[in-house]
């Protein structure tokens, strides 16, 4: 991906997997990335909270639409 930009933050797995399926077969390419703002939430184990969905600076305003359109924001 060229260079990632920040679109929006989803408070689970679940919903990043999701928007990054709509972002996908748009044709925008998506990262996810965990935030630390669930640490401590699973007794020091992996998982949990927030996380952060990123995508390629040209497809920023067209993931945005796609994102107003969905009502995910």
């Amino acid at each position: 991906m060229a260079e990632a930009v920040y679109l929006t933050l989803v408070p689970t797995e679940y919903e990043a997997n999701i928007l990054c399926a709509l972002l996908r077969t748009e044709g925008i390419e998506c990262e996810q990335r965990r935030t630390n703002l669930g640490v401590g939430t699973m007794d020091g184990m992996p998982g949990g909270g927030p996380l952060e969905i990123f995508v390629a600076e040209q497809d920023l305003a067209r993931a945005q639409e796609l994102l107003a359109a969905s009502g995910a924001d």
